[in-house]
């Protein structure tokens, strides 16, 4: 059995304008030293994936440098490795329009050279706004025991959970896991088992499908094809019950990043044996404590100057916490500069932010402060 995978790395860009203005959702910064899209594709190395294709929209600079070749991820190969898959524009297409595409249908008919140039047998599929650490080995192993055509990974979802999804396609299936339904947007309302947009799928098979949505003009995977193919094709769906977050907005990315603060979900990401998320490398100094710097229940990378006090906060990578400061529910990017005396509450930094001596900025949970990245408060 062999595989390679598919990244799709803008397709919800719009669910968080505020970070995705200069960057991809696969670039955005999450946990202290992460980028979101170290999630799939630690997923996919850690089941032994070595060809990967990441496809991009626009934005990309950023996810480009934080790849590189792929050595992190040992995907620095001659055969295989990692592959970034631009849209496919010919002279005379989309004449007079900045119009690329805008669904996840459209992005595979434009991946549809390197999926029919692959040799592997099947391809799986992930997004970078869902994190998770998945055994994917597992889904492909059941996938091919179970003959199936596609499997799709589901998370289920009581309706008093925190976390429920708005947004994510309902699945349901039969006691053998077979599925007899995808239906819309999942409610909120009561119980509900929805995709996770992690699929597997035999290639050429995708192929296929990929040629009739040409044919017939399609433009919504699921509502399009997966639907149809349901009661004459092989759809099965594999439950996952790990450690699950899905951001489709600044509040739920606020949200799950202060999810990181409880040491089930830590453990449930970062702790599982021989599965490490993997990311770029940086060789940064320790983090400095001054002698008056109080930290608690907090993640802090390395490179941090911390001289005031930080609750209940992520810090990310070369951040300077002034004498005095004092930083609570908050998340601070890269390289964010704060003076003496500031108090910040439920605030977003993003990268190279720069707040003067004695300000006071506060959010709400439900409504986190952002400030964009070079801005100077």
């Amino acid at each position: 059995m062999t595989v390679a995978g598919l990244i799709f790395s803008n397709i919800h860009d719009s669910a968080i304008p505020e970070l995705t203005a200069m960057r991809t959702m696969a670039s955005v910064p999450f946990g202290c030293r992460y980028r979101l899209v170290d999630f799939p594709l630690s997923n996919m190395v850690n089941s032994g994936i070595t060809k990967v294709g990441i496809i991009t929209h626009n934005n990309y600079r950023s996810l480009m440098d934080h790849i590189g070749t792929g050595k992190d991820w040992d995907l620095a190969r001659r055969s295989g490795g990692i592959k970034f898959l631009p849209p496919f524009i010919t002279a005379y297409e989309n004449a007079g329009s900045s119009t690329l595409y805008s669904t996840r249908l459209e992005a595979l008919l434009g991946a549809t050279n390197f999926i029919s140039r692959c040799n592997e047998d099947y391809i799986v599929f992930s997004d970078c706004d869902v994190i998770c650490n998945i055994d994917l080995s597992e889904v492909l192993e059941a996938h091919e025991q179970k003959g199936a055509d596609l499997t799709i990974v589901t998370r289920s979802f009581a309706p008093s959970e925190a976390f429920h999804p708005e947004d994510m396609y309902e699945v349901k299936s039969d006691v053998d896991g077979r599925v007899t339904e995808v239906t819309g947007y999942a409610p909120k309302h009561r119980a509900v088992t929805v995709s996770s947009n992690i699929m597997v799928i035999r290639r050429t098979f995708l192929l296929g499908l990929l040629q009739e949505a040409m044919t017939r003009g399609y433009r919504d995977f699921y509502r399009d094809l997966v639907r149809k193919i349901v009661s004459k094709s092989r759809v099965y769906a594999y439950p996952y019950e790990g450690a699950f977050l899905q951001i489709t907005s600044m509040e739920s990315y606020y949200a799950c990043s202060m999810r990181l603060l409880e040491q089930d979900v830590r453990k449930g990401l970062f702790n599982v044996r021989h599965r490490p998320v993997l990311t770029k490398v940086r060789n940064s100094a320790p983090t400095i404590y001054s002698a008056n710097a109080k930290v608690s229940n907090s993640y802090v990378a390395d490179g941090c100057i911390i001289e005031g006090t930080v609750e209940n906060s992520i810090i990310f990578r070369g951040v300077k916490v002034g004498k005095g400061t004092v930083i609570r529910n908050s998340i601070l990017l890269q390289d964010t500069y704060t003076g003496n005396n500031v108090e910040l509450n439920c605030v977003i930094t993003d990268k190279n932010v720069l707040i003067k001596d004695g300000r006071r900025l506060s959010g709400h949970e439900s409504m986190p402060f952002y400030i964009g990245k070079g801005r100077m408060v």
